[in-house]
């Protein structure tokens, strides 16, 4: 997890942004229900207060303003009413600095929204999706390529609104990796050939699905589609977007990383993925790593659809959520995980702790081993298995169950030190001691959503897998630290 300290970082930004997109209206109209129409069976709403706020790639830009970056934004508008609106609300954005086309051969888009009692009950579309007059979109492929002078990310955030073209995107993206400039897209349609060669992608799993054709149920089979699209069209990196499943971030030449979504109430979805794409764009030009941008993403997105309409996320308020954040893993590793480790064998308190949790919305993750001396290979077991999930259990088995399982010289450490050394761990949420030969019976009390073994097992082999997928819950296999063993280190220091 990023540090709060890490967002100071975000100020510094190594050069604007420029965004390229399909720029809408959004329009809420809000009112009260109180009868059903005589004429059909539908609601009659009652007209109160109406607002309008920047849509689709606007909804980017405002989310980059509001991250404190400065950006430049190249849209089209129609030659309306609702296109001096989007001007007037881009000029109220002193970070944004807009340069849009206008044309009168298409309206602005404009997306109206009818909402009672908090409750969307219609959404009407105004709009012209075709591609723009092959002049039109010369003027706006002229005008992006000017503006990549001295930028540090290219945003192309495509609505399939008729901005960005087959032919425009792929253009813009040859020539901003000819100034090596990365290209982040957020993705329409079936057709990827147009993003080939971007730097990042962030479809939501329902994108994934559609442009590749493959199953996306499980994460394996995100990650495996994913991969499909970055052997077709080079893409460097996709992000996934999962909903209540967080992201999960595939680099090209690395191995994924699953990033879970922190438990909130959802108010309205709208305009999540923009914060996604815009937090990115901030993050990667100030410099953060791609998972610390990713992360950062994530963040943001679970703030913004906690709020109603098309909203956008501060700085003030990423820097809370983490503070937050730091200040309950702090009070976790100081308070439960020791005191659990020092009630061997009773799993009354560990099981409330979880039921909070899990009340919470919060992810589960269980592993388990005997964890005599603590090494390398122990250290990155434990780091990933908490990137999978919200909070972790380790089961540690006790002396006796060491001492039948790996012989009479066994254990080198008492239960009670190995499990306080594992509280210590700021990826450890509560340790627990078991006292059988395996933690089946942990597991099945605990009902984990996620259980973490090391990959020299296969899925059929680890002890409870069985268990936790039959309650619709998945099993991880970490990657290995070559040459990391107990047994092998205890060898060597008796010189064997």
């Amino acid at each position: 997890m990023i540090s709060p300290t890490l967002l100071d970082q975000l100020q510094k930004p190594q050069g604007k942004i420029i965004c390229l997109g399909d720029v809408m209206l959004d329009r809420f109209v809000y009112g009260t229900v109180a009868r059903i129409s005589p004429e059909a069976p539908i609601p009659v709403l009652s007209m109160g207060a109406e607002s309008h706020m920047l849509g689709g790639s606007g909804n980017v830009v405002r989310n980059i303003a509001a991250l404190g970056a400065g950006v430049c934004f190249i849209s089209v508008v129609g030659d309306d009413s609702a296109g001096v609106q989007v001007q007037d609300l881009l000029a109220a954005e002193p970070l944004v600095e807009s340069h849009l086309l206008t044309t009168d051969s298409r309206p602005t888009t404009i997306k109206s929204r009818f909402i009672a009692q908090n409750q969307q009950m219609l959404r009407v579309d105004s709009e012209n999706p075709h591609p723009l007059p092959t002049s039109l979109a010369r003027q706006v492929f002229e005008r992006a390529v000017d503006a990549l002078a001295e930028q540090a990310i290219l945003v192309l955030s495509d609505y399939d609104k008729g901005v960005l073209g087959l032919k425009t995107s792929a253009e813009m993206i040859a020539v901003a990796l000819q100034k090596n400039i990365r290209v982040i897209v957020d993705p329409k349609g079936k057709d990827y050939s147009r993003y080939a060669g971007a730097s990042l992608l962030t479809p939501n799993r329902k994108e994934l699905a559609e442009a590749t054709a493959l199953p996306v149920a499980t994460l394996a089979e995100v990650e495996a589609a994913a991969r499909h699209l970055i052997a077709r069209f080079n893409f460097k990196t996709i992000l996934v977007t999962l909903s209540e499943e967080g992201m999960l971030l595939v680099p090209a030449e690395d191995r994924s990383h699953h990033i879970p979504t922190r438990a909130r109430r959802i108010y309205d979805v709208s305009g999540a993925g923009d914060t996604v794409v815009a937090s990115l764009a901030v993050a990667l030009s100030a410099g953060l790593t791609l998972t610390e941008a990713a992360e950062l993403a994530n963040l943001a997105a679970g703030i913004v659809v906690a709020k109603p309409g098309t909203a956008v996320c501060s700085l003030d308020e990423l820097r809370t959520e983490l503070e937050s954040i730091s200040a309950s893993a702090s009070a976790s590793v100081s308070a439960q995980t020791i005191v659990t480790a020092q009630r061997e064998f009773d799993l009354t308190e560990v099981t409330a702790m979880v039921a909070g949790w899990r009340q919470a919305g919060e992810r589960i993750g269980f592993t388990n081993g005997c964890f005599d001396v603590i090494h390398g290979g122990h250290v990155a077991l434990l780091a990933e298995a908490r990137s999978h999930c919200d909070r972790l259990i380790v089961a540690v088995n006790s002396d006796d169950s060491v001492k039948r399982l790996k012989g009479e010289s066994r254990p080198l450490q008492c239960q009670a030190i190995r499990a306080q050394v594992l509280a210590a761990f700021r990826a450890v949420d509560a340790v627990v001691i078991f006292a059988e030969d395996t933690p089946r019976e942990t597991i099945m009390a605990l009902r984990p959503d996620l259980l973490v073994k090391g990959a020299d097992y296969s899925v059929d082999q680890v002890v409870g897998a069985r268990e936790v997928q039959s309650w619709g819950g998945k099993v991880v296999l970490a990657r290995l630290e070559v040459g990391q063993s107990t047994t092998r280190i205890i060898e060597k220091s008796r010189g064997g």
